[in-house]
């Protein structure tokens, strides 16, 4: 892997990762609505969230569910392109969204990925786990070493 991929050529990245509690896939504009409702019920919660605290996302105002698909779209492009990975969180239970991890290029040279996650407010107590299994998982069935 050169320092201009992100992964290696030929890598197949990870499309699920399951446990007892949520499960996660790629995120794709089949998830707008359910996308759109669980972080527009959370905006402060998730810029609460380590990793959110100091960007601008998510718009204080939210934003449309046009707009939603959009950014949906160009995430599932990004993982097509091997560019950036972003999975939504479901409920094992049910499967509705109740988050979503990002994997993308790190900006830091000390860094191979930037991760980062948020849950719904009304599934808060996910934080950890999520963080955790998601670590175990990088650490397991993803390239990168820093």
């Amino acid at each position: 892997m050169t320092a201009d991929e992100f992964v290696p050529v030929g890598f197949e990245p990870p499309t699920s990762l399951a446990t007892d509690r949520f499960r996660l896939e790629p995120l794709g504009p089949q998830h707008n609505q359910a996308d759109h409702a669980a972080w527009m019920s959370s905006i402060e919660h998730i810029r609460s969230t380590p990793g959110f605290r100091d960007g601008d996302w998510p718009p204080g105002n939210g934003m449309t569910l046009e707009e939603n698909l959009a950014d949906l779209r160009r995430h599932a492009e990004d993982f097509t392109r091997g560019a950036g990975f972003t999975f939504t969180v479901l409920d094992s239970a049910d499967n509705n969204v109740i988050g979503c991890v990002y994997l993308y290029p790190s900006a830091s040279e000390e860094r191979d990925v930037t991760v980062r996650s948020w849950v719904r407010a009304d599934r808060s107590a996910l934080d950890m786990p999520l963080a955790d299994a998601v670590a175990h998982w990088i650490d397991t069935d993803w390239p990168w070493q820093r």
